[in-house]
Order: structure tokens, then C-alpha cells, then sequence
């Protein structure tokens, strides 16, 4: 009686040819749907993160704005100069600032002022204050304006 002895498969051939042969389908899906789950998490958060990192020019603008308004208020007892027969604000406004349009209006008979920085372009629904008694103000923000006097980046609430 013949017999054939079996041949035991190579292992190094069967690492081969499973190499050789790619994904499944189901492996290429699942990793889409990992990919898909992190980004849908992750996009949102780092464009919130990108929009807070140009705020602070703006509130910047606004502070330094007020510092050459005292100025000119110790130089002069005014915030108001006359131009065409009107008063204005003495100190030009900064332009341009990145993503804001600032302005500024007078009170008081120029004893007294508020200068706005007015979010534009990716920031459109920002809007922060100060005035010559030097209060901070958010009075518009995307995720609604804290209460107190302060200038908030994140909304809601004052940053520390």
C-alpha cells in the first residue's frame, strides 16, 4: 500500500501570500470610521482655537488705543478735538487691525468716550468696549457675553 506523506505548508509562503493579498474591506472601512469619529471631534475644536488666537489683536488695538486717549487727555483736558465744526475723538483710530474695525464716540462733551473693536471677517459677532474710565466690556460674542466687566475670549464667562 502506497502512501503519500502530507505535506505541511510553509509558513513562510502562507506569511507571503497573505501579505500579498491587502485589507479587507472591512478593515479599510473601519479605519474610515475611526478617522471620520476623530475629526469630527477634533475640526471643531481647533477651529474654535484658531478663531480665539485672533482676538487678542483686537483687544490689544483697543488698549493701547485707550493709552494714547489718557495721554491725550493729561496733555490737553480734552478727549475731543473740533474737525469741519464737529467734535471727534482726539486720537485717530488704529487701522487697520487684523479681523476688526475700531471706533470711537464721544460723551460728556468730549470729557468722556467709548471705543468699540467691532469683529469682521471670521470674527463677525465679536464686539468688545472700553471707555475713558477705562471698564472693559464684551458686548457681543458668538457664545454669548459674560455679565461682568471684562474682556472675554471664550464667552460666557471672564477669563482670568
Amino acid at each position: 500500500m502506497h502512501t503519500t506523506a502530507r505535506r505541511r505548508p510553509n509558513p513562510q509562503r502562507l506569511t507571503a501570500a497573505a501579505a500579498a493579498r491587502g485589507f479587507t474591506l472591512i478593515e479599510v472601512l473601519i479605519v474610515v470610521a475611526i478617522i471620520a469619529i476623530l475629526s469630527s471631534i477634533a475640526l471643531p475644536a481647533y477651529t474654535a482655537y484658531i478663531q480665539r488666537s485672533k482676538v487678542p489683536a483686537g483687544l490689544d488695538a483697543l488698549q493701547s488705543y485707550f493709552t494714547r486717549m489718557e495721554q491725550r487727555f493729561q496733555d490737553s483736558g480734552s478727549y475731543a478735538k473740533t474737525v469741519s465744526g464737529s467734535d471727534v475723538c482726539a486720537i485717530d483710530v488704529p487701522s487697520p487691525v487684523q479681523n476688526y474695525t475700531i471706533s470711537c464716540l464721544l460723551s460728556g462733551g468730549g470729557s468722556g468716550y467709548t471705543a468699540t473693536a467691532t469683529g469682521s471677517g471670521t470674527l463677525n459677532g465679536y464686539a468688545y468696549t472700553i471707555n475713558s474710565s477705562g471698564t472693559r466690556a464684551t458686548t457681543a460674542h458668538p457664545k454669548g457675553a459674560p455679565a461682568g466687566n471684562c474682556w472675554s475670549i471664550r464667552g460666557a464667562s471672564c477669563d482670568a
